[in-house]
């Protein structure tokens, strides 16, 4: 088991901070570049991916604080998504943990499977879209919440739950983006939260890892900007299909190079 270097943090982090906001769940990818990379589940790998995610938090909230005022009307349907995944997430935190995680052959089919459903539903369901997530009644806003609750297992993605589930909505896709990466910043600040906790410890005794820290978290925060930024601008003019085969493609490279150990 290879230990994480100032490389393999830089490439983490530009991981996570690339993927935690497109539809191709970030915890899919670290997890299989983390297998790549030769790294296991240490407790620094543990500290270390709660860092990172801070760096991808921190962009969203770089991006949008200017606006506050102007998203302000959004908050209370941001919490009313927010909690519905705050309570599954607390409930079935050890069984995420444990099993979701270390069950490479489930990740990989249902990072497939909800691939084959970004094409199907965009090919095949052409959604109208043309309502603005400002306009979602609370229980819509609850319904949101539920459907990003999939998430908690590897492979669905938090955004591209989010994202479907609002263009089920008739929300149009970049406002549903939008809405997405509003929405990550109370659920990844809790989800983090609880893995720092848990972490804490291990951080206050091995300050000597600052630097690794620091490299992921730069990393993860520049993606991440980038990554915010980019699909904004993509899906004003695309649909979810090149993600769909992204994630098929993928899937099944992963496949053929891990099949052995799987």
């Amino acid at each position: 088991m290879q230990v994480i270097t100032y490389t393999s943090a830089a490439i983490l982090g530009i991981v996570e901070g690339a993927t935690e906001y497109l539809p191709i769940s970030s915890t899919f990818h670290l997890i299989w570049a983390s297998k790549i990379l030769g790294l296991g589940q240490s407790d620094f790998q543990k500290a270390f991916e709660v860092i990172i995610q801070g760096g991808a938090i921190l962009a969203v909230v770089f991006l949008y604080l200017p606006l506050w005022r102007k998203k302000a009307v959004l908050f209370p349907k941001i919490i009313c998504s927010f909690i519905p995944t705050a309570v599954i997430g607390l409930l079935l935190y050890k069984i995420i943990k444990g099993f979701f995680f270390e069950n490479f052959a489930l990740q990989l089919a249902v990072f497939a499977l909800i691939g084959a459903g970004f094409i199907f539903f965009e090919n095949f369901h052409k959604p109208k879209l043309t309502r603005q997530s400002s306009e979602l009644s609370f229980r819509e806003a609850l319904l949101v919440g539920l459907i990003q609750a999939l998430a908690v297992v590897p492979g669905v993605s938090r955004a591209g739950a989010v994202i479907l589930g609002l263009m089920f909505l008739k929300v149009k896709r970049d406002d549903a983006a939008e809405y997405s990466f509003l929405l990550a910043v109370p659920t990844l600040l809790a989800a983090s939260g609880l893995d720092l906790v848990k972490s804490a410890p291990y951080l206050l005794q091995n300050t000597s890892e600052i630097g690794i820290l620091a490299v992921g978290f730069i990393a993860a925060f520049a993606s991440a900007l980038v990554a915010v930024k980019w699909l904004i601008s993509y899906l004003k003019n695309h649909n979810l299909t090149s993600f769909g085969f992204y994630r098929i493609i993928i899937a099944f490279f992963l496949l053929a190079i891990f099949s052995s150990s799987i």
